[in-house]
């Protein structure tokens, strides 16, 4: 039996939250089942439970994202969160950051099979990106590394009174706790949990929204994004 086979088909709130993309949220579950476990993006243990655990968790994401803003999906891997938001949020522009060439080869080849034209792939770690692309109004992320370590990656990547949106699971409040003085030096004015995805995902998705005020990252940072954007000016004339 091929991992294909393994893939069940598609519950009927995967219709309703995915609309006119339903087909190809239908197709990157399929490609996900197949050359993601060949390339080792995902484990073959997740196929069965693609839909709930994976792609419409990260789809009631949408849930909580403003409209017509910009995103970066921080360690993006297989595109989750990023790629199902994109699916349902057409009036994002999204980009895909993800380190690992083998990754951001399968996210450049399903962005372009799906036709996102407006989702980017970068390839990169966050701290090397800095002052390279746009600061961003929403940082997104999922199973990418504590709520402490992940805030130093994305939230300088965010401008002023932007919000970072991180799935979380059942330790969520643990962590947004034990993250707390973290948070503050790194800018933070606001944290919260959500829950997301009533009537569509059980449990329910947790979402730890962590917003910043007017310097992302703290001054620290804010002097490293100047000094990369200074740097980048200056190549850009030669």
């Amino acid at each position: 039996m091929t991992e294909a086979a393994e893939l069940p088909p598609a519950p009927e709130q995967a219709r309703d939250v995915f609309g006119d993309r339903f087909a190809d949220a239908v197709r990157y579950a399929e490609l996900l089942a197949e050359t993601g476990v060949q390339r080792g993006l995902i484990g073959p243990r997740e196929v069965p439970r693609l839909w709930e655990r994976h792609l419409l968790n990260c789809a009631v994401l949408s849930e909580v994202v403003p409209e017509g803003v910009t995103v970066c999906d921080v360690g993006s891997g297989a595109g989750l969160p990023g790629i199902p938001l994109a699916l349902v949020r057409e009036d994002l522009k999204i980009t895909l950051l993800e380190p690992l060439l083998r990754r951001t080869n399968f996210l450049t080849e399903v962005v372009e099979l799906l036709g996102l034209d407006h989702v980017t792939v970068v390839r990169g770690r966050a701290e090397e990106v800095m002052g390279k692309i746009p600061p961003v109004h929403v940082v997104t992320a999922r199973a990418v590394a504590p709520l402490d370590r992940l805030a130093t990656w994305g939230i300088p990547l965010l401008r002023p009174y932007g919000e970072m949106l991180a799935l979380k699971g059942d330790a969520a409040e643990e962590e947004l706790k034990s993250a707390a003085a973290a948070l503050t030096k790194l800018g933070a004015v606001e944290t919260s949990i959500l829950h997301v995805g009533e009537g569509i995902v059980d449990p329910q998705s947790t979402v730890v929204r962590v917003e910043v005020g007017e310097s992302p990252g703290g001054v620290r940072f804010a002097a490293k994004r100047a000094k990369a954007a200074r740097a980048g000016r200056v190549r850009r004339r030669r």
